[in-house]
């Protein structure tokens, strides 16, 4: 893992339990970032991009670490084996992090207390796909705005975090509780927890988040993955097309204390043995979950699929990886003095 030394800003390299407390920069990226290269050539320092780096080492320095690490100046992208292997380990480096400074550039300094929260609700920030796991995955996060001025940590904008994203709170007070949560509520808020390494492949497009899908299945005996909503009354499918069906399934969990019935994904498609209601026409029928959703404290209605006689093709959408297992629980708790 590269790190860039808050004082002298020059990058150094430490495997693993060399690797020394650290802070990261969680950011959106803008014109005249600094690359790899450009940071080692002393290239950069004209660039927009170079006032953030330094302004996160300032803040480092402040709070006492002597490593920061920044995506654009930390990871050599033209090496195209170091990117994908820094994508899948992405996760693990927030989760691991002491304290994650997220900087909205968008936010102006010094406005009242309504005109700043209605700032952070319009950030661009939270428009991004890798925002919500470098939410949950540190155990400590710190806001600021364009002027590096401290807005709050996620534990004290809990409120409008959860407003914006909808990742239940406790998940965001504890990433190690995300394994309370089924599949379901898991997409509902981030498509990156799962527990699963994937290989990047380039161009895939939409069929990335089937992908995904398959190989959630492998370590999930879960019904709720397919407990997701279409656009039209027949879905092409038992996976979902993209991580948007999964919206209104925050409230679907498995069933406690009973088994789920197995299922496995094939080349011929996805097995699995369920309960069928006709419906309709004889060709129709309601295939029951083994989940349910519920309302309020009390479980409600069971889940379940329309399916036709005649099968389906799948389709796909976008994913993001992380590589941390459920199971293990990180207890790092930095707190500034």
């Amino acid at each position: 893992m590269r790190l860039l030394h808050t004082k002298t800003l020059e990058l150094h390299e430490f495997f693993g339990a060399e690797i020394p407390p650290y802070a990261i920069l969680s950011h959106t990226w803008g014109e005249g970032e600094v690359s790899f290269q450009e940071l080692r050539s002393s290239g950069g320092k004209n660039k927009a991009g170079y006032d953030k780096i330094r302004g996160c080492c300032e803040m480092a320095v402040s709070d006492g670490f002597q490593y920061v690490w920044v995506d654009t100046c930390c990871i050599d992208k033209t090496s195209s084996a170091e990117l994908s292997e820094a994508i899948n380990s992405m996760y693990n480096w927030y989760r691991l992090s002491d304290v994650c400074y997220v900087y909205l550039p968008d936010v102006p300094a010094n406005l009242g207390t309504k005109a700043t929260e209605d700032a952070i609700r319009k950030s661009r920030w939270f428009t991004r796909g890798w925002t919500l796991q470098e939410l949950i995955a540190p155990s400590g996060v710190i806001f600021f705005d364009s002027k590096w001025g401290d807005l709050g940590t996620k534990e004290s904008l809990e409120t409008v975090i959860t407003d914006i994203t909808k990742i239940k709170g406790e998940v965001l007070r504890d990433a190690n509780n995300m394994g309370e949560f089924s599949v379901a509520q898991k997409m509902t808020s981030l498509i990156g927890i799962f527990g699963v390494n994937m290989p990047m492949l380039y161009g895939e497009g939409d069929q990335a988040f089937i992908r995904l899908q398959e190989e959630i299945m492998k370590s999930e005996l879960d019904h709720s993955i397919f407990a997701w909503t279409g656009t039209s009354y027949f879905s092409p499918g038992l996976l979902a097309p993209a991580p948007a069906c999964f919206t209104n399934s925050g409230n679907i969990v498995q069933f406690e204390n009973q088994a789920a019935s197995p299922f496995t994904s094939a080349n011929k498609g996805i097995h699995l043995h369920l309960p069928l209601k006709a419906i309709d026409r004889p060709v129709v029928h309601l295939a029951v979950l083994d989940c349910y959703e519920i309302i309020g404290r009390s479980p409600q209605t069971k889940a379940g699929k329309h399916i036709c006689q005649a099968g389906a093709n799948e389709v796909g959408g976008p994913f993001l990886p992380n590589l941390l297992p459920l199971g293990a629980r990180v207890e790092k708790k930095w707190k500034r003095n």
